[in-house]
């Protein structure tokens, strides 16, 4: 599906819980950087936000991104520089929004995921017909760790229904690359 509203992905760093429920700020990993970047492209996102507000983490995120945009490693490796060009880093959820509001001249939609069951989840399908339907643009927020604040989750436009693996249901936990590499696929695969 070709979405009619630009999609936009926020993958946070904080406010998020560790396992202990304590809200923390995590590391920014150089795989979320580059896999996440190369789905992002590979599904025709508008951008790819990294929200962090640790200065030393967006600085080293930015080294690694100079490489393969400007460095030599866009030189070897064409499709990981296009790939990169789609990524942003923002110390907050509220800047990521402000720059796709001066983008797009209107602010985004907000649409979380959470592996946690609860009430009033979105359908996929729901999510679908947003984006097929409307012209406004739409944020969908990842969160690392162990998911994202309430707070954060308070002042969406909805959270997206958890993945269902195959399992017994007793594990939900993947890693965040690959349930985005899901995610998107649910919502945007053509056919």
């Amino acid at each position: 599906m070709i979405p009619k509203a630009p999609l936009y992905l926020a993958l946070l760093h904080y406010p998020v819980y560790n396992s202990q429920g304590q809200i923390v700020c995590t590391s920014i990993t150089p795989f979320d950087l580059h896999d996440i970047a190369r789905t992002v492209k590979t599904y025709g996102l508008a951008g790819y936000f990294v929200v962090c507000p640790v200065e030393s983490q967006r600085t080293l995120a930015q080294r690694i991104m100079d490489h393969w945009l400007t460095g030599v490693g866009g030189e070897l490796n064409q499709t990981r520089k296009d790939a990169f060009a789609s990524l942003r880093l923002v110390s907050t959820l509220k800047e990521a929004g402000e720059r796709i509001r001066e983008e797009q001249g209107v602010s985004p939609h907000h649409i979380a995921t959470s592996a946690k069951i609860g009430r009033g989840r979105l359908k996929f399908e729901e999510v679908q017909g947003r984006l097929r339907d409307r012209n406004r643009p739409h944020l969908l927020l990842f969160g690392t760790g162990w998911g994202m604040a309430q707070e954060i989750l308070d002042v969406t436009d909805g959270i997206l229904e958890p993945i269902a693996g195959g399992g017994d249901g007793s594990y939900n936990h993947l890693p965040v690359r690959a349930a985005v590499a899901i995610i998107l696929d649910r919502l945007l695969a053509r056919g």
